[in-house]
């Protein structure tokens, strides 16, 4: 229900001289929740993950609501975990004075209050002897090392929600399971929902509560992670999970035929209708709103055929 909604997003449009790449995008962040945001690229994830954070770059025009705006609370009860961690920290402050630094942003506490909760919240997130790295500067940091300081930096305030944009991103199979346990931890241990925007479906599969599906700017499917995977009821949905190596079955690994549209190229209709196997004279006239189907929405004509 709304009123149980830590945030709520409706009719979010985001565009670039006049083109939309983000077409009326509506749906609600839960208490402790971890929401996966899913789709290829283009599809506008991490300009809605931005849009939370009232970061869209300046040339953008967004219109809808986001309620309550936590932008001019942002550190405090939003906060981002980005994507790279060595461009996210600076080069010239040591990693401790860094965390320390967003402790005071936010609340009125001596210099060696601060220092000692940014010592602690290296320690958290499994910094070895935390009180001697947090003198240490980034460049001295293992990459692990730094993925794992910008989530305590990002939980360092007890925010209530935290977005992280594609973290796990580029990282080995091994330093990804290490990001994104410490990053389940953190969210635990301050009681804060999770905005996961993520390529990853075999993340989604193991981390997600709920999946929203973008294509194109809009909802293709949003409802229960496990349900949307198992069962989807969208045929976007359904070609990506196709295309996962485990569903392959030692065939040939499919792929969804085509590309995404480009902004300001959409056709008439469904935007997914050229690539789509169901599509029809209907789909290629009309394009679907999100509509409720065994709980869940789904955009989509023919849901009933996936």
């Amino acid at each position: 229900m709304e009123s149980e909604a830590l945030l709520s997003v409706r009719d979010l449009r985001i565009a670039f001289d006049g083109v939309e790449v983000v077409r009326g995008l509506s749906f609600d962040i839960r208490p402790r929740e971890v929401l996966a945001v899913v789709g290829e690229s283009g599809a506008g994830k991490s300009l809605t993950a931005r849009a939370l954070l009232g970061m869209l770059p300046k040339d953008a025009t967004a219109t809808g609501t986001v309620r309550p705006d936590l932008s001019a609370e942002r550190g405090s009860r939003i906060a981002l975990v980005p994507q790279d961690a060595l461009s996210a920290l600076s080069p010239v402050h040591p990693v401790g004075d860094q965390l320390a630094a967003a402790v005071r942003s936010v609340a009125r506490v001596s210099r060696k209050e601060a220092r000692a909760r940014a010592v602690a919240a290296l320690d958290r997130v499994g910094i070895p002897d935390a009180a001697r790295r947090a003198r240490s500067y980034p460049h001295e940091f293992s990459g692990g090392m730094r993925q794992r300081a910008v989530v305590a930096m990002a939980t360092i305030n007890e925010p209530d929600i935290l977005v992280a944009d594609e973290p796990t991103t580029a990282l080995d199979e091994e330093r990804r399971e290490q990001v994104l346990r410490v990053l389940a931890e953190q969210r635990e241990a301050v009681g804060a929902a999770l905005v996961l925007v993520t390529h990853d479906l075999d993340v989604v599969r193991r981390h997600a509560d709920r999946a929203l599906v973008m294509y194109a700017g809009r909802l293709t499917e949003l409802g229960p992670a496990q349900e949307v995977l198992a069962r989807p009821r969208a045929p976007y949905t359904a070609g990506l999970l196709a295309s996962l190596p485990q569903n392959a079955r030692g065939r040939r690994l499919p792929a969804l035929p085509g590309t995404p549209p480009a902004p300001g190229a959409l056709l008439p209709g469904c935007a997914f209708a050229p690539r789509c196997p169901l599509a029809t004279d209907t789909c290629r006239r009309e394009e679907p709103e999100p509509r409720r189907v065994e709980g869940r929405l789904v955009s989509c004509h023919h849901w009933e055929k996936v």
